[in-house]
Order: structure tokens, then C-alpha cells, then sequence
């Protein structure tokens, strides 16, 4: 489902994540980018940027895995995202988009350090289930190197994914400058 917002864009929050992906990086290879959308860096593996949607500013942090692991023979994009979105009083919201579609009923699970959390899943992508969920795995993400994601697409294959977090201190610090506290 899809919105247009009264200036004729598409209000990326109601597309599933990986339509709102492809149109934002559309509208970024298509000039058409509002002159609100803000590239705020690269950080070693993370990316930093800011937008307009549906009228409010969101500030989002994304990276791809450095590896990918599992039986498959074809797999869409895979990222993992923190957003802030200050105009519904809502931050680090963290969201994985897999590239298929998950088994019914499974969750994701993301191992950082000692640390485990579980997502609910739902088409292609994750998300916690409270905003505390989401700043205690933003806090692990800070102290940890690495990050390791499961799942299980809907075919039954199990995925592994290894992402570096080296730089998501800064990235998130980037977002936080740009989006408050």
C-alpha cells in the first residue's frame, strides 16, 4: 500500500521496505530527491541520511552484510536499518530487510557480542517489538564489532548474515545531530 503525500511523492512509510528502498534510491539516482533528503556520510560500513516523508524529517542509518551465508540460489538485498523519527516522537528503530520472504510464524535473531534479540517478521522484514527492545540492541550495537542475523526464508532455508559495526557509533551519532536526541 502506498500514500501520496500532497506534494505528489510517495510517502515511503506505507510501501514495504524493500519498494521504499528501491524509491529512494530512485528518487536519489533520478534528481526528483526533495531538497530536504541530506546525505550525512559514510561511516566505514554504515551510511547516514536524512528525508522528508509525509511532511516529517527521518534520519536513518543502513549497512549490507560483509557476508552471506545459506542454501539458496537467489536472494534479494539485504540491510539492516535504525531510523529516528522525531516527528512521532519514535528513535532507533531498528528493521532488517532479508531479501525473501520468511517462513510464516518465524522471528529473526540478531547476536551481538553475548547478546541475543529476537524480531518478528513479516513479508521480507523485521522489527522489534518495543521501543526498549530497539535501545537496548541500538546500546549492543554500540559496543559490539560484529552483528550475526538468522533466518528462515519461507521455503525453509536458513540464513546467516555477518555485518561489521565498525563505524555504527558514528553513523548513529550522525542521526542524532541531525534528527535530536
Amino acid at each position: 500500500m502506498e500514500e501520496i503525500v500532497a506534494d505528489g511523492r510517495v510517502n515511503l512509510r506505507f510501501l514495504p521496505l524493500p519498494a521504499a528502498l528501491a524509491a529512494l534510491i530512485c528518487l536519489g539516482l533520478s534528481g526528483a530527491a526533495s531538497a530536504q533528503d541530506k546525505d550525512l556520510g559514510a561511516f566505514t560500513d554504515w551510511n547516514a541520511q536524512s528525508y522528508s516523508e509525509g511532511g516529517s524529517k527521518v534520519c536513518n542509518i543502513w549497512s549490507k552484510p560483509k557476508k552471506e551465508e545459506g542454501r539458496y540460489t537467489r536472494r534479494g538485498e539485504v540491510f539492516a536499518f535504525v531510523a529516528h523519527r522525531p516527528g512521532e516522537a519514535r528513535r532507533n528503530e531498528v528493521s532488517f530487510q532479508i531479501g525473501y520472504t520468511f517462513q510464516n510464524g518465524s522471528e529473526l535473531t540478531a547476536a551481538i557480542g553475548g547478546r541475543s534479540f529476537s524480531l518478528f517478521t513479516e513479508g521480507g522484514s523485521a522489527w522489534l517489538r518495543s521501543p526498549e527492545e530497539d535501545d537496548a540492541m541500538v546500546a549492543a550495537m554500540k559496543a559490539g564489532s560484529t552483528m550475526v542475523v538468522r533466518g528462515t526464508s519461507s521455503r525453509g532455508t536458513a540464513t546467516k548474515d555477518t555485518y561489521s559495526l565498525s563505524g555504527f557509533t558514528a553513523a548513529i551519532n550522525a542521526i542524532d545531530r541531525e534528527c535530536g536526541r
